[in-house]
């Protein structure tokens, strides 16, 4: 006793004494147990106190269930989107004079998606299935990074650009036009816009169908939207050039836009026969003819590009073939703020034929123009698959020359 007297006068060892003491302590202190009263002696008893001990666990989980921070806030983020993703998009559709080999082949690349597929023929101008008329023919989304196009196009016609040309995109990064249109570069095409201005890039697009209707005497069909003026709450001309800040496009302007591209600077005005006698009676009819084979070329790299490495390489994956595929990416939020914007538009050729695919999506945060790029690239593949390409060539038309706009202006 005298020597553990002598070992408690030390402070550290002391606490460590007396914490042993009271865990000693609690751990053969009796534990009062309330008596449970005595269970019936029955052979179905023990099934049911089974039952019982079983269930319990899950009422518990569900009693204190915990979503974590992360998973409500994006439950929250989900809501504020009004359009579905997922829908069935034929609900509605009239598919008289459809070429009904592409409308199936569409369909299937379309899957659950809501959103619309539109195949053309851009030398002749007929259109050969409309998946999802109500969304195609209404009046325009935001083009999203579609509108590139158009802005390359603009500024390789005035001169305010070469192939060669290159803008800093980040502190120490530089881009070429081919570069930035496959990977989609908003700070070089913004830099490109504020170039040209809005004249300029407001007398393309216009030239090149945006604004008005595509079709010829197609029914139901309502025209997009140019803006009159520059779009000062959206970024100005650099928000337009990059985006299409203030404009409103649909499937039939990107279909023709993707046609002038196919064609060398061909605008052919869209026709959808939906009879036996609006068939038989279908010639291809010209909108616009442009002088833009120079032009094109200089843009087509990037466009490949877009499908072999940038942001549209998902095409390329779901047509697995050495025939290039063109075309350019969109993602945005449409200007209602509810709905999520998918685009893609498109076009190959393979023998003697030429198709242009374009694909929109409406939906959530799970709607993009990489997904919208695979859907068209389903199109193609399934197509091919059934030796689908093989057709005369429609008969070339004078070129018209291109006044440049706005020659004066910085």
């Amino acid at each position: 006793m005298v020597e553990l007297a002598k070992v408690m006068t030390r402070p550290l060892t002391r606490l460590a004494l007396l914490i042993v003491f009271s865990l000693t302590a609690a751990a053969i202190t009796p534990v009062k147990k309330t008596p449970a009263k005595p269970a019936a002696k029955s052979n179905a008893a023990k099934p049911a106190a089974k039952a019982v001990a079983k269930a319990a666990p899950k009422a518990t989980v569900k009693a204190a269930s915990y979503v974590p921070a992360s998973k409500r806030r994006y439950s929250i983020y989900r809501s504020n989107w009004g359009e579905p993703t997922f829908a069935d998009s034929t609900i509605g559709d009239r598919v008289d004079g459809e070429d009904l080999v592409v409308r199936r082949a569409a369909i299937e690349a379309l899957g659950p998606y809501n959103g619309s597929v539109m195949v053309t023929d851009p030398e002749t101008g007929r259109v050969l299935t409309i998946v999802n008329q109500r969304v195609a023919l209404k009046a325009g989304f935001t083009p999203c990074s579609t509108i590139k196009l158009v802005t390359s196009m603009a500024g390789l016609i005035e001169g305010v650009l070469t192939p060669q040309t290159t803008m800093r995109v980040e502190h120490r990064q530089y881009m070429d036009l081919s570069m930035a249109i496959a990977k989609s570069s908003n700070i070089y095409f913004s830099t490109l816009g504020k170039k040209l201005g809005f004249e300029r890039v407001a007398y393309y697009s216009r030239l090149f169908g945006l604004g008005e209707k595509a079709g010829f005497d197609i029914e139901g069909e309502q025209a997009g939207v140019f803006p009159e003026e520059e779009p000062i709450n959206v970024g100005g001309v650099g928000g337009l050039a990059y985006t299409g800040a203030g404009v409103q496009l649909t499937p039939l302007q990107l279909t023709a836009v993707m046609s002038l591209i196919a064609n060398n600077g061909k605008l052919p005005w869209l026709q959808y026969p939906r009879t036996r006698e609006e068939l038989a009676a279908f010639e291809p009819k010209v909108k616009r003819q442009l002088d833009l084979a120079k032009v094109v070329d200089q843009i087509l790299p990037g466009m490949q590009g877009t499908v072999d490495y940038g942001s549209g390489k998902r095409a390329r994956q779901s047509f697995e073939s050495e025939d290039p595929i063109w075309g350019k990416t969109g993602t945005c939020t449409h200007n209602d703020a509810r709905t999520h914007l998918g685009w893609f538009g498109s076009y190959n050729h393979i023998g003697d034929r030429k198709l242009v695919v374009v694909v929109l999506l409406t939906g959530g945060s799970r709607v993009n123009g990489p997904v919208a790029s695979g859907i068209a690239g389903s199109v193609y593949r399934i197509l091919s698959g059934q030796n689908y390409y093989a057709k005369g060539t429609a008969a070339p038309t004078a070129p018209l020359t291109i006044q440049p706009c706005c020659a004066t202006q910085n």
